[in-house]
Protein backbone atom coordinates (compact mmCIF):
# COMPACT_ATOMS: atom_id res chain seq x y z
CA UNK A 1 0.00 0.00 0.00
CA UNK A 2 2.53 2.09 0.93
CA UNK A 3 4.40 1.82 -2.38
CA UNK A 4 1.01 2.82 -4.16
CA UNK A 5 1.92 6.33 -2.22
CA UNK A 6 5.26 7.26 -3.42
CA UNK A 7 5.76 9.20 -6.12
CA UNK A 8 7.50 7.39 -9.13
CA UNK A 9 10.76 8.47 -9.32
CA UNK A 10 12.16 9.72 -12.95
CA UNK A 11 15.92 10.08 -14.03
CA UNK A 12 17.95 11.78 -17.71
CA UNK A 13 20.53 9.35 -18.26
CA UNK A 14 23.37 8.79 -21.23
CA UNK A 15 23.81 5.14 -22.20
CA UNK A 16 27.23 4.47 -22.90
CA UNK A 17 28.05 1.56 -25.57
CA UNK A 18 30.47 -0.73 -27.08
CA UNK A 19 33.35 -1.81 -25.10
CA UNK A 20 32.75 0.32 -21.91
CA UNK A 21 29.24 -0.96 -21.42
CA UNK A 22 30.62 -4.57 -21.89
CA UNK A 23 32.69 -3.93 -19.50
CA UNK A 24 30.16 -2.77 -17.23
CA UNK A 25 28.06 -5.85 -17.75
CA UNK A 26 31.40 -8.62 -17.48
CA UNK A 27 32.30 -6.75 -13.91
CA UNK A 28 28.66 -6.58 -12.47
CA UNK A 29 27.44 -10.25 -13.60
CA UNK A 30 31.49 -11.17 -11.93
CA UNK A 31 31.11 -8.71 -8.85
CA UNK A 32 27.47 -7.79 -8.08
CA UNK A 33 25.05 -10.04 -10.34
CA UNK A 34 21.80 -8.33 -8.93
CA UNK A 35 22.62 -5.25 -10.89
CA UNK A 36 24.18 -7.17 -13.58
CA UNK A 37 20.61 -6.55 -16.26
CA UNK A 38 21.62 -2.89 -15.59
CA UNK A 39 22.53 -1.63 -18.93
CA UNK A 40 25.80 0.69 -18.46
CA UNK A 41 25.10 5.02 -18.12
CA UNK A 42 26.16 8.37 -16.35
CA UNK A 43 23.09 9.97 -14.82
CA UNK A 44 22.46 13.48 -15.52
CA UNK A 45 19.88 13.76 -13.20
CA UNK A 46 19.56 11.45 -10.29
CA UNK A 47 16.56 9.89 -9.44
CA UNK A 48 13.59 12.36 -8.23
CA UNK A 49 9.97 12.71 -8.19
CA UNK A 50 8.62 15.45 -11.35
CA UNK A 51 6.70 18.63 -10.42
CA UNK A 52 4.31 18.01 -13.24
CA UNK A 53 3.46 15.76 -16.17
CA UNK A 54 5.85 13.61 -17.86
CA UNK A 55 4.79 15.82 -21.05
CA UNK A 56 6.22 18.83 -19.42
CA UNK A 57 9.41 16.90 -18.21
CA UNK A 58 10.18 15.65 -21.48
CA UNK A 59 9.25 19.03 -23.63
CA UNK A 60 11.77 20.95 -21.06
CA UNK A 61 14.07 18.24 -21.82
CA UNK A 62 14.14 18.30 -25.41
CA UNK A 63 14.32 22.15 -25.40
CA UNK A 64 17.47 22.30 -23.40
CA UNK A 65 18.88 18.92 -25.33
CA UNK A 66 17.72 20.70 -29.38
CA UNK A 67 20.55 23.62 -27.75
CA UNK A 68 23.26 21.04 -26.94
CA UNK A 69 25.62 19.72 -28.97
CA UNK A 70 26.83 16.51 -28.85
CA UNK A 71 30.38 16.18 -27.27
CA UNK A 72 33.02 13.83 -25.66
CA UNK A 73 34.16 12.75 -22.50
CA UNK A 74 36.51 10.09 -21.15
CA UNK A 75 36.62 8.07 -18.33
CA UNK A 76 38.83 8.06 -15.55
CA UNK A 77 39.94 6.05 -12.52
CA UNK A 78 37.77 3.35 -10.55
CA UNK A 79 36.75 4.82 -6.86
CA UNK A 80 33.92 4.47 -4.12
CA UNK A 81 32.07 7.33 -1.87
CA UNK A 82 33.17 4.94 0.68
CA UNK A 83 32.26 5.66 3.56
CA UNK A 84 29.26 7.14 2.99
CA UNK A 85 27.32 4.71 0.20
CA UNK A 86 29.19 1.55 -0.61
CA UNK A 87 29.10 1.93 -4.26
CA UNK A 88 31.95 1.41 -6.64
CA UNK A 89 32.27 3.85 -9.60
CA UNK A 90 34.43 5.24 -12.95
CA UNK A 91 35.16 8.77 -12.56
CA UNK A 92 34.43 11.15 -15.48
CA UNK A 93 37.99 12.54 -16.39
CA UNK A 94 37.55 14.46 -19.09
CA UNK A 95 34.21 17.07 -20.21
CA UNK A 96 32.52 16.09 -16.36
CA UNK A 97 32.30 20.29 -16.80
CA UNK A 98 30.39 19.42 -19.46
CA UNK A 99 27.63 16.31 -17.89
CA UNK A 100 28.08 19.01 -14.57
CA UNK A 101 26.83 21.78 -17.05
CA UNK A 102 23.92 19.87 -18.24
CA UNK A 103 22.86 18.29 -15.08
CA UNK A 104 22.43 22.07 -14.15
CA UNK A 105 20.21 23.13 -16.74
CA UNK A 106 17.85 20.60 -16.14
CA UNK A 107 17.61 20.71 -12.69
CA UNK A 108 14.33 22.68 -12.96
CA UNK A 109 10.87 23.06 -13.90
CA UNK A 110 9.57 19.31 -14.00
CA UNK A 111 13.13 17.66 -12.93
CA UNK A 112 13.65 20.82 -10.33
CA UNK A 113 14.87 18.65 -7.03
CA UNK A 114 17.67 19.33 -3.83
CA UNK A 115 20.20 16.75 -4.66
CA UNK A 116 21.29 14.26 -2.00
CA UNK A 117 25.20 14.75 -2.73
CA UNK A 118 26.71 17.16 -4.86
CA UNK A 119 26.35 16.18 -8.71
CA UNK A 120 29.67 14.54 -9.59
CA UNK A 121 29.79 13.01 -13.03
CA UNK A 122 30.28 9.22 -12.74
CA UNK A 123 29.29 5.88 -14.27
CA UNK A 124 28.48 3.12 -11.03
CA UNK A 125 29.43 0.32 -11.54
CA UNK A 126 27.81 -0.88 -8.44
CA UNK A 127 26.31 -0.52 -5.62
CA UNK A 128 26.51 -3.23 -2.81
CA UNK A 129 24.22 -4.01 0.51
CA UNK A 130 27.46 -2.85 2.63
CA UNK A 131 31.32 -1.67 2.74
CA UNK A 132 33.21 -4.67 3.23
CA UNK A 133 31.72 -6.26 -0.05
CA UNK A 134 32.06 -3.23 -1.22
CA UNK A 135 35.88 -2.66 -0.59
CA UNK A 136 36.48 -5.83 -1.55
CA UNK A 137 34.80 -5.14 -5.41
CA UNK A 138 36.56 -1.95 -5.53
CA UNK A 139 40.17 -3.94 -5.26
CA UNK A 140 39.32 -6.41 -8.20
CA UNK A 141 36.88 -3.78 -10.60
CA UNK A 142 40.22 -1.33 -9.97
CA UNK A 143 42.27 -3.91 -11.06
CA UNK A 144 40.20 -5.21 -14.56
CA UNK A 145 39.98 -1.00 -15.08
CA UNK A 146 43.56 -1.28 -15.11
CA UNK A 147 43.38 -3.86 -17.39
CA UNK A 148 41.18 -2.93 -20.06
CA UNK A 149 42.74 -1.52 -22.98
CA UNK A 150 40.28 -0.26 -25.49
CA UNK A 151 39.03 3.35 -25.86
CA UNK A 152 37.46 5.29 -22.24
CA UNK A 153 36.23 7.87 -24.92
CA UNK A 154 32.30 8.05 -24.78
CA UNK A 155 29.83 10.07 -27.21
CA UNK A 156 27.34 12.24 -25.04
CA UNK A 157 24.74 12.37 -27.95
CA UNK A 158 21.39 11.37 -26.69
CA UNK A 159 20.15 11.37 -23.28
CA UNK A 160 16.80 8.77 -22.14
CA UNK A 161 14.26 10.05 -20.36
CA UNK A 162 13.60 6.66 -17.80
CA UNK A 163 10.71 6.07 -14.76
CA UNK A 164 12.03 3.21 -12.46
CA UNK A 165 9.51 0.29 -12.27
CA UNK A 166 10.78 -1.21 -8.82
CA UNK A 167 13.66 -1.73 -7.29
CA UNK A 168 16.55 -1.71 -9.77
CA UNK A 169 14.09 -1.38 -12.79
CA UNK A 170 13.66 1.41 -15.32
CA UNK A 171 11.74 2.00 -18.42
CA UNK A 172 13.20 3.79 -21.17
CA UNK A 173 9.68 6.61 -21.71
CA UNK A 174 11.97 8.39 -24.66
CA UNK A 175 15.42 8.93 -26.08
CA UNK A 176 16.22 12.67 -26.58
CA UNK A 177 19.09 13.77 -29.19
CA UNK A 178 21.20 16.41 -28.37
CA UNK A 179 21.67 19.41 -30.70
CA UNK A 180 18.44 19.28 -32.74
CA UNK A 181 14.39 18.50 -32.37
CA UNK A 182 12.26 15.97 -31.64
CA UNK A 183 9.67 16.10 -34.79
CA UNK A 184 6.12 16.77 -33.24
CA UNK A 185 3.83 13.77 -32.37
CA UNK A 186 1.60 12.60 -34.52
CA UNK A 187 4.24 14.03 -37.68
CA UNK A 188 4.74 11.62 -40.25
CA UNK A 189 7.76 10.94 -42.43
CA UNK A 190 6.12 10.61 -45.44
Amino acid sequence: MAAAMTSPQYALVAYVKGAVADFVSQIRRELHPPQAHLPAHLSILPPRPLHGSEGDALELAEGICSTTMPFEAMLGDVESFFPITPTVFIRVAYAAYRLRELHDLMNTGAFAAEEQWPYMPHLTLFRMQDLAAAESALTVATRRWSDYRDSRRLLIDQLTFVRQAGPDRWIDLAPIPLGHRLAPAGASSH
